[in-house]
């Protein structure tokens, strides 16, 4: 698999090559088509990256920043309760105290969560693109 631009700089997926035109995939819709070869050219971006790159960036933040099944769940908890204080999600989960701290700063530096106050006490409520990468996630 390799990674192509067109004329405009738009990259695709190079699926197959033949001798006037080669199939490619639109990353960003998985629509396959033929373009000319002539409008082609390679590109050095990973192919891999391509892919993912084709995804709303909301999505690949919430991705990246979820390693398994417990971070993903706080994260969507975070969207459906809204703003929420830390000894709310102490209390409501299974998750020490490091570990959800360990969560909620990853989620931070995705841009997922600010930080705000619940009825007086330290808390975080989820951003925009968290509430789009749940909603993407959940279609």
């Amino acid at each position: 698999m390799q990674s192509v631009r067109d004329g405009d700089g738009n990259r695709y997926v190079l699926l197959k090559r033949s001798a006037e035109s080669s199939r490619v995939r639109d990353p960003g819709t998985g629509e396959e088509r033929y373009l000319p070869n002539d409008e082609l050219t390679p590109d050095e971006a990973s192919p891999l990256a391509v892919v993912a790159g084709g995804l709303p960036a909301a999505v690949r933040r919430a991705v990246l920043a979820c390693p398994d099944d417990r971070a993903l769940g706080l994260l969507v908890e975070l969207v459906d309760r809204g703003p929420t204080s830390v000894r709310t999600l102490l209390d409501a989960y299974d998750l020490c105290e490091s570990d959800l701290h360990g969560l909620l700063a990853e989620f931070r530096a995705a841009g997922l969560i600010v930080e705000t106050t619940v009825a007086g006490e330290r808390g975080y409520e989820p951003t925009a693109d968290a509430r789009e990468a749940v909603g993407r996630l959940r279609d």
